[in-house]
């Protein structure tokens, strides 16, 4: 680490200390040189894959999108924030599990579907009936009819 007062390249950890409900270090240094301390924070950063639309344009995955179409699919429905938050967490898992620097939107639509499933029968409904473009009445029915199985 530089020192950022006269930019030397050796300095010393003096304290380490767990910050940020443990997701971050938080670590005080001393420059070797001008003997000033200064403090540093340290996170994990955790790189998503990019999703590949259906009309084969990439964007980077976007957490923020991903967590309003689970909130749209369950709005009115008696879910706790902590148990969305539960499920857009393992979405992410799974897909930076993948190893794959690039994902389908189809995967990642699945993954939401499998949350969903778990979370409320009713929200995975509404998901899928957008999402998979329902026509009718009866595809409705076939999709209700997999989930009392």
């Amino acid at each position: 680490m530089h020192c950022p007062f006269c930019s030397a390249v050796d300095t010393k950890v003096i304290d380490s200390r767990l910050v940020a409900e443990g997701h971050q270090v938080r670590r005080r240094r001393e420059c070797l040189l001008c003997h000033e301390r200064f403090t540093t924070f340290e996170m994990a950063e955790l790189v998503m894959p990019r999703v590949i639309k259906s009309n084969g344009s990439r964007e980077p995955f976007n957490e923020d999108k991903l967590r309003s179409g689970i909130l749209r699919a369950l709005e009115k429905r008696p879910v706790s924030m902590e148990a969305i938050e539960k499920a857009v967490n393992h979405i992410k898992s799974r897909l930076r599990a993948t190893g794959e620097r690039e994902v389908a939107s189809e995967l990642v639509g699945n993954l939401v579907m499998d949350e969903l499933k778990s979370l409320d029968k009713v929200a995975y409904i509404r998901f899928a009936s957008v999402y998979r473009s329902f026509e009718d009445i009866r595809e409705f029915g076939e999709e209700i009819a997999k989930l009392e199985k």
